[in-house]
């Protein structure tokens, strides 16, 4: 079973779905991870409904940065604010479906924080990733 989360995430890395910028961008933020230089921003499409109607992210970074930075574009379509605030490390972590080390965590949960920032807009977001639900 792990060969074949091992192959997805691959396949997600290899061709992240929903990559690139919007011009319809209403909630946008960046994050940098400085202990391996990956960089994440998402950009989020959200209608009058507070529906998220469309979402893109770019940056660079290792196969589980942008594997999970397109994975979470992929759940977040279709979703509202309130939903989209309510995802959290745990959600991250199903959507990967292999054990991560603390290293990898940082990168793992780079493009969470950006959404995270993006929903709330906030400026900073002081997080714990390794005692934090967020």
């Amino acid at each position: 079973m792990d060969d074949f989360y091992k192959e997805n995430i691959l396949d997600h890395y290899r061709h992240p779905r929903n990559a690139g910028r919007l011009d319809c961008a209403t909630h946008a933020h960046e994050e940098h991870n400085p202990l391996c230089g990956d960089t994440v921003q998402i950009e989020l499409c959200v209608n009058e409904q507070q529906i998220i109607d469309r979402v893109g992210f770019s940056g660079r970074g290792c196969a589980i940065s942008i594997a999970c930075a397109s994975m979470l574009t992929e759940l977040l379509t279709g979703k509202t604010l309130d939903e989209a605030k309510q995802i959290d490390k745990q959600d991250i972590l199903e959507l990967l479906g292999i054990p991560i080390g603390p290293t990898r965590l940082k990168c793992a949960l780079l493009s969470l924080k950006a959404l995270k920032v993006a929903v709330y807009g906030l400026h900073q977001v002081h997080v714990n990733e390794e005692n934090e639900d967020w």
